[in-house]
């Protein structure tokens, strides 16, 4: 086997604009995450049914998702460092005016413009990291993203959640949103350049339709599904399953919950690192990648089973299992795109990708509601992720093709690019 060759696009220097991404995503998750851990609270503020707080839990995907479409086009044609600050803008306003409004009409369509705003996190993230970083970087530096994201779900519990249990939830939503604008600033000052890099060209490229003929797109697709329902699930439903289901109190549910996303984010750094050190040492992309994917999805689809039957305190072993596999997935459903798509297109390979991914957002936490109000638990809720969780390992295994970087320019282009790997 060979190593890697050097390659001048080092992780040493782009480790400040990693670090900025990194709280980008963490203040992203904490935004979005808050109102799951405020549920209980604001379920008896509004007297919401379950079915009521499942939308209101939801809503903020229709529109994050819609928008995935439009950012990824965005971030591939203009400047990725300025979209990615105009919505963090828009997603820290959002967050703010939350902690104001009142009624449930008014929460609902602030959670509607916070998924305008955080809808161009991760589409600018793929396209910086497949812009800066060799394939060898990669897996950890998208592991690090995620890592942080799955931290923002553990900060939003552990601090969010203590302060909402001591003062409610309006002035922590306030203080959050104002807080998260020092980020703007700081971003202006270490955004990652390109002036060392070649001119990428802002037109040609795919088009939407080419990427949609690709196989290995919809294997991407349905693996982002199957892996954000799992996510999606546990960030609205988990902290209002272990107050409701297994009758914690809201500080035993923030440490508890706080434990499984903090396992979940330390999963997704490890998992990428050691990605990452297979490729140096010459194994290929696609059996790296993959292995990866089918361990991680296995392991989640057996934990949640496990936490769901469960009785007692034996759920605890299980859930953090689910936390497990749930991180060691967490890369590859970045780094899938960047090999594959190249630098040029995976906004635009990303933005579909997620949009489609992320129906599992729309369809999760309203479904799970409505199945806690037909069937009194959440048995069939916790079924439905473990289910989805096998079929997220047989896309990725068995629908994705080998992960390698698609020849774009060739007139006729097979569904599965063949071309040898580029490490």
């Amino acid at each position: 086997m060979t190593h890697t060759a050097p390659d001048p696009r080092t992780l040493r220097a782009f480790v400040p604009a990693l670090v900025l991404l990194a709280f980008a995503f963490l203040i992203n998750y904490v935004d979005r995450g808050n109102l799951s851990i405020a549920a209980p609270i604001l379920k008896d503020e509004l007297h919401l049914s379950a079915s009521q707080l499942g939308i209101l839990l939801g809503a903020f995907f229709p529109t994050y998702t819609a928008m995935q479409f439009v950012m990824g086009w965005l971030v591939d044609r203009y400047d990725v460092n300025r979209i990615l600050a105009v919505g963090f803008l828009l997603w820290s306003l959002a967050t703010v005016t939350t902690g104001v409004v009142r009624g449930f009409v008014l929460l609902l369509a602030m959670r509607l413009i916070l998924g305008i705003g955080e809808s161009v996190a991760l589409p600018a993230g793929s396209k910086i990291l497949a812009r800066h970083l060799p394939e060898h970087h990669r897996g950890f530096a998208s592991g690090a993203l995620m890592s942080a994201l799955r931290c923002g779900n553990a900060v939003g519990t552990f601090g969010a959640g203590y302060l909402i249990a001591r003062y409610s939830w309006r002035p922590v939503f306030i203080g959050i949103g104002l807080v998260s604008l020092l980020w703007l600033p700081a971003w202006a000052k270490w955004m990652p350049r390109d002036g060392h890099l070649p001119t990428e060209p802002k037109k040609g490229g795919p088009g939407f339709l080419k990427i949609l003929a690709q196989r290995s797109f919809w294997g991407t697709a349905l693996g982002h599904f199957a892996c954000n329902y799992l996510f999606y699930f546990m960030i609205t439903w988990l902290p209002s399953y272990l107050v409701l289901e297994r009758h914690l109190s809201m500080i035993t549910m923030t440490h508890i919950a706080g434990v499984y996303y903090s396992v979940d984010a330390i999963s997704a750094i490890g998992s990428g690192w050691i990605q990452d050190l297979y490729i140096r040492r010459g194994h290929t992309p696609t059996v790296v990648r993959k292995a990866a994917m089918g361990i991680g999805f296995s392991i989640s689809a057996v934990g949640v089973a496990g936490c769901a039957l469960a009785s007692g305190d034996y759920y605890i072993p299980w859930l953090m299992a689910a936390g497990v596999g749930c991180g060691m997935i967490a890369p590859g459903i970045f780094a899938f795109c960047q090999t594959i798509a190249g630098s040029q297109a995976v906004g635009r390979w990303y933005g579909p990708q997620n949009g489609f991914g992320n129906f599992a957002g729309i369809i999760g936490p309203a479904l799970s509601g409505f199945l806690v109000d037909r069937t009194g638990n959440f048995l069939l809720p916790f079924a439905i992720t473990s289910v989805l969780c096998v079929v997220g390992a047989l896309a990725y295994l068995f629908v994705v093709g080998c992960v390698e970087e698609i020849s774009w320019a060739k007139k006729s282009q097979p569904a599965i690019a063949t071309a040898p790997a580029q490490a």
